[in-house]
């Protein structure tokens, strides 16, 4: 077959969920993917990341337990969790992943797509054979995005880690450094710290790590960082990198050397669109998709793009919630409103010990949009359920207000990432704080931290 209602090219989380709310309309479906089928969350992402980070958290809350503390005798055991990684991974393998295709209908094209013109698909098979494909109604992208490697002199030369290097790493390096302190630097510093890297080193040129959440999320994670033996250097860009017979070594702006045996380069990501044909329908290649909010591009009817690739949102969660608004869209049912899950509340969370688990805005994004807010706190470790879990329970957990409604929250602890929904539901629903405080949290649970702050709030 070479015409299909729908085409989607990538078959990552949101390429599959396109696919699938498609195909469950009744519709013809191809999917066209170059790499594996469940994209750079399952084998890169997401899920090998969480593995990595779960074993070192799981002894560190067994050693906040008196009786459990006891008999943590040893560190986390590398090799094991390693091998569990390319177990969650499939051995990098997309076989167990095909059924999910082929029990909906969904046709699975190998290769490299590009663009070739309205509702045409070209793909590029290994060896060479391009096979033309149209669309009757629909085409979707879904190409994601990499990793950006930024233009410091001697830092390609010198083959620096990305997402898909450290998360698939063979090896725990003795010297690591990080280059950038948002979530995924964050998060593998603490990760192959916690495997058994002797010297860890994130760097990050902001005045401090996640600054794009509320500012004590960044303190609380440095302050456990610095505790375990992670060295943070903020406000202090990098100005050079090289490799010499001792490893790599990293200057500063400030004249500072730093050593490591690794660099990962976690700064940012760009959108995988530049050998897309994105030119063929006059688009900009290796730019972020312009979409409306119901993920259609502006001037192309049939033309939408979901996930990463329109730098709306760089979430998987997120991706496949706009992979169901735009499959509600070709299908012609009615889309409730608008896309709501954009910068204004889109849930997030840095899988860190302390956990840094926010949605919506920051207390300086609602001033910045001219919100007339009102913001309460509490501690997260203050609530009897937090006691029940162990000693030195810490964190914060804050609400910002406007018109009587949240429109943010931020929680901070171990183990928080659960308390997010709750926030998240609180939000989209435009739920009054008046309605909320009917809302009973069970005791003894970390959710008591909502009683408090009903309580903070004044009521």
């Amino acid at each position: 077959m070479s015409e299909f209602d729908v085409l989607v090219i990538g078959a990552g989380p949101a390429g599959e969920n396109a696919a699938g709310r498609c195909a469950g309309g009744g519709l013809s479906v191809a999917i066209v993917e170059r790499e594996l089928v469940g994209g750079e969350c399952s084998y890169w992402g997401c899920i090998p990341s969480k593995v990595l980070l779960r074993p070192g958290e799981a002894l560190a809350a067994a050693r906040r337990v008196p009786g459990a503390a006891q008999a943590v005798t040893g560190g986390v055991d590398a090799g094991a969790a390693l091998a569990r990684r390319d177990a969650m991974t499939s051995g990098y393998s997309d076989e167990g992943q095909l059924p999910w295709l082929q029990d909906r209908g969904i046709t699975l094209v190998r290769g490299l797509a590009r663009l070739a013109g309205e509702r045409r698909v070209e793909v590029e098979r290994d060896g060479g054979e391009v096979a033309t494909l149209t669309a009757r109604r629909a085409v979707v992208v879904a190409t994601g995005s990499a990793a950006v490697i930024p233009p410091i002199p001697g830092l390609r030369e010198i083959n620096p880690w990305d997402n898909r290097d450290v998360t698939a790493v063979k090896e725990v390096p003795r010297r690591l450094l990080v280059l950038g302190g948002g979530v995924i630097g964050c998060e593998m510093a603490q990760a192959l710290r916690r495997l058994g890297c002797e010297e860890v080193t994130v760097i990050e040129g902001l005045d401090r790590l996640l600054a794009n959440e509320e500012p004590f999320a960044g303190d609380e994670v440095r302050a456990a960082f610095e505790a375990e033996g992670i060295t943070v250097v903020t406000g202090s860009k990098m100005a050079a990198a090289r490799r010499d017979p001792n490893g790599i070594v990293a200057t500063l702006e400030d004249g500072r050397d730093l050593a490591g045996d690794e660099l990962l380069v976690a700064v940012g990501r760009r959108p995988s669109t530049s050998d897309l044909g994105v030119e063929t329908v006059g688009l900009e290649p290796g730019r972020w998709i312009p979409v409306d909010d119901q993920l259609r591009v502006p001037g192309h009817p049939w033309l939408y793009a979901v996930g990463d690739c329109n730098g709306r949102a760089l979430l998987t969660h997120v991706g496949k919630y706009q992979a169901r608004l735009a499959g509600d869209a070709i299908l012609g049912r009615q889309v409730l409103g608008k896309d709501v899950a954009d910068a204004g509340v889109v849930p997030r969370v840095t899988f860190t010990d302390p956990q840094v688990c926010a949605v919506g805005l920051t207390e300086a994004q609602a001033r910045e949009r001219g919100l007339d807010v009102v913001t309460v706190e509490t501690s997260t470790g203050g609530v009897a359920g937090a006691a029940t879990l162990g000693e030195g329970i810490t964190g914060t957990s804050k609400l910002v207000i406007s018109g009587g409604v949240i429109v943010g929250a931020t929680f901070t602890g171990p183990g928080v990432a659960e308390l997010l929904h709750s926030a998240t539901i609180a939000i989209v629903g435009n739920v009054p704080m008046e309605r909320l405080w009917h809302a009973v949290p069970s005791f003894p649970t970390l959710s008591e931290v909502w009683l408090r702050l009903m309580e903070a709030y004044g009521l």
